[in-house]
């Protein structure tokens, strides 16, 4: 069993599309959607859930105004300015400034303070037409989102494990934090996705470093490479210098639009084009390459 995790560094690159893309190509393969913050990978696969589990977030405080003194003792020792005073001579807590640190739980000595987990984020189990999702949603201003991701690749690596399937493939979040980190321990693969402007090959290059502390192989796919010859040529060096295989180059083309417009991957929406194609034979790079390790 092989786990691909699809990277772009940025948002706006096609990941997305692209990890839709090689899902329809590999039917029977697990699907698993790691930009937990910010998901769209069912907007095209519309899955349909069978399970729906709850995911503990950070901790948030609260007090009990019955049992609080107004002492002051947990607004003098909160370094985030989340309590203040409400007025009546209690201690109020403001939700969207505590950090879920807890001290001010540990240092009441009224015990007017408790902490609870919020349970604002599920992650689901589903099936789709081209195989089982493992998905999740955040809730806006959540934390813990690496966490998070942990949760659903650890579940769809059982989903593998069960059905003896091939592949996982990860549409990993943008970025080199937190998720993105999640996303890459213990897979066997990334799968960079570069457009050719400044700010993409300055992420892509970032990914690259990040992905080889993990000691990870890393293939390389141009998206939109017509838009800006001279930035695509320097991502070619970039890669050349670094041994990274170049799978394919992926011209613009309103197809992709199109395709999302139908709530179809590009594969599916026209199976004959240059994009499909394309796509078609750089997957088949790829695990030929991976096949062959």
């Amino acid at each position: 069993m092989k786990e691909i995790t699809i990277l772009s560094g940025k948002g706006g690159t096609g990941k997305t599309s692209i990890t839709a893309a090689i899902a329809s190509l590999r039917p029977g393969a697990v699907i698993c959607d790691c930009d937990v913050d910010a998901a769209d990978l069912h907007l095209v696969l519309h899955p349909s859930v069978e399970e729906s589990h709850v995911f503990e977030g950070s901790w948030v405080a609260s007090i009990d105004p019955e049992q609080c003194t107004g002492c002051g003792i947990c607004q003098e020792y909160c370094r985030f300015d989340a309590i203040s005073s409400n007025g009546a001579g209690k201690m109020a807590i403001n939700p969207f400034r505590c950090e879920g640190c807890r001290l001010c739980e540990r240092i009441c000595p009224s015990g007017a303070i408790t902490s609870r987990r919020s349970t604002n984020n599920t992650w689901q189990v589903s099936t789709t037409r081209f195989g089982p999702m493992v998905h999740a949603s955040m809730a806006p201003g959540e934390e813990n989102s690496g966490k998070l991701v942990t949760v659903v690749r650890r579940k769809a690596r059982e989903l593998a494990e069960a059905a003896q399937t091939r592949y996982i493939i990860n549409d990993g979040p943008p970025g080199i934090g937190c998720p993105v980190i999640a996303s890459l321990t213990g897979a066997d693969a990334v799968l960079l996705v570069i457009e050719p402007t400044i700010s993409g090959l300055h992420d892509a290059r970032r990914v690259v470093e990040l992905a080889g502390n993990f000691h990870l192989p890393v293939f390389a796919l141009v998206n939109k490479h017509d838009i800006n010859p001279e930035v695509t040529g320097q991502i070619l060096e970039f890669l050349e210098e670094k041994n990274i295989p170049l799978l394919g180059m992926i011209p613009y083309d309103e197809t992709f639009v199109d395709a999302l417009i139908h709530c179809r991957t590009v594969v599916e929406h026209d199976p004959g084009s240059e994009l499909s194609l394309n796509i078609r034979s750089a997957w088949q790079k790829m695990e030929g390459m991976l096949d062959g390790s």
